[in-house]
């Protein structure tokens, strides 16, 4: 069993309180040397190309199928009767019709 020497040891040992302090700082810094993938902000109020396949999580020049496959997918984990939320599957739906109009032309 650890005591609360040993755990108070470690903490002195590894930085403890300093680390603590420390880390907003070395999250930002780290955030700038590798960057962050996540998709930052809320909709764009006019869909365009990239937000469509970002709300698909497809690429925005894939086949028709693909594009059908992937809906009927979300639509089915997002579905307002399912308790998903109306408005995302307003923003799935409005992907997948921008998507498909593309495809098409």
């Amino acid at each position: 069993m650890l005591g609360p020497d040993l755990s108070s040891g470690i903490n002195a040992e590894y930085g403890g309180p300093r680390i603590k302090n420390s880390w907003p700082k070395m999250e930002k810094q780290l955030q700038g040397l590798i960057g962050d993938s996540r998709y930052k902000g809320g909709f764009q109020s006019d869909m365009d190309k990239y937000e469509a396949g970002k709300i698909l999580g497809i690429s925005s020049n894939s086949s028709q199928k693909r594009i059908k496959d992937v809906h009927k997918k979300l639509m089915f984990q997002n579905h307002p009767d399912r308790g998903g939320s109306p408005y995302l599957a307003t923003k799935i739906n409005e992907a997948k019709d921008y998507l498909e109009k593309q495809a098409n032309q």
